[in-house]
């Protein structure tokens, strides 16, 4: 250990001597005899360097082998795929086509919502200029109510008298069986509709105004008043079924039959010549009742509209 710390010291002067003694050696003439001489002399002072250095200092000269360098690892940065980016422009488009539709929506339920207040506008300017005509034509109030109906106090020709019924109607009508079901309200309902769908058309008013006025609060009542209303139109006198008519409707707006007692008084005031009143009851049938307007009374109501002006 001793030796080899003095020769570490002494490394510097015996390399340099080497050094110089080699260079005096290939500076000589007969540094030019052989090229293999030269080589001998690079061997021989590569072979010193190992014995003084042992472990090959790096910092003096470079080691005859070389470890392999090992490569950086390279760092990944997550690049977004073909795929993805194709995925987020799809959703990007759908988003902007939803909110085109919404944008579209929004315009067209806002120029409804105009249309539908100028159009009450309207009516309620007609429906106060009719009020207006009823109250200074007729002493008697207007019924309460949205529908306006013919004032009932007006003068009315003279009913035609009313003969005897023949014997061969009385057999007719007593032909027609009344049910018994145990529900009484019920029987005098059918019992009411059965002459009118016979075309007893007296005799129905009888019996359907008797179950008007017993069984108010019975579940048929709604089609009792406004099957009242049919049995004074179907006989001609639309000014009586207007009234009944429009009880019906004013009594309970959600009644089964109040949306066609609506359409009925239409009717009612068209064979009355009030197209003002038909109007204003045909349009309050469309903003009350727009899914039976499209469903099950749109023949009717289709029809009606096409009889009257209401421009």
């Amino acid at each position: 250990m001793k030796r080899l710390r003095a020769v570490r010291t002494l490394t510097p002067k015996i390399v340099t001597g080497a050094i110089g003694a080699a260079l005096v050696i290939t500076a000589t003439p007969a540094a030019a005899q052989s090229d293999a001489r030269i080589e001998r002399l690079e061997r021989q002072i590569g072979a010193l360097q190992r014995a003084v250095f042992p472990g090959g200092d790096e910092r003096f000269f470079e080691p005859e082998i070389q470890p392999e360098a090992r490569p950086r690892p390279q760092q990944t940065t997550p690049q977004v795929t073909t795929s993805a980016l194709t995925d987020v422009l799809a959703r990007l488009d759908a988003i902007e086509t939803q909110l085109a539709r919404l944008t579209a929506a929004t315009e067209v339920n806002e120029n409804a919502l105009s249309a539908l207040e100028e159009r009450i506008d309207v009516l309620e300017a007609g429906r106060s200029a009719g009020i207006e005509a009823s109250s200074a034509a007729s002493t008697r109030p207007a019924p309460t109510g949205e529908i306006p109906v013919p004032d009932d106090s007006a003068e009315l020709p003279a009913p035609p008298e009313q003969n005897a019924p023949s014997p061969e109607r009385v057999a007719a009508v007593q032909a027609i069986v009344k049910p018994v079901t145990g529900d009484r309200g019920e029987d005098e309902y059918t019992y009411g509709f059965r002459l009118w769908d016979a075309g007893f058309y007296p005799e129905a008013q009888q019996q359907l105004a008797l179950f008007v006025d017993q069984y108010p609060d019975h579940r048929m009542i709604s089609y009792g008043r406004n099957l009242l209303g049919r049995a004074f139109l179907d006989a001609g006198n639309p000014r009586a079924a207007a009234t009944h008519f429009f009880d019906n409707y004013q009594s309970n707006g959600s009644g089964a039959r109040a949306p066609d007692s609506l359409l009925y008084l239409a009717e009612s005031m068209i064979a009355l010549g009030d197209t003002s009143r038909a109007c204003i009851a045909l349009a309050e049938f469309g903003d009350t009742y727009p899914a039976l307007a499209v469903g099950r009374l749109q023949s009717m109501y289709a029809g009606l509209n096409g009889r009257v002006d209401c421009d």
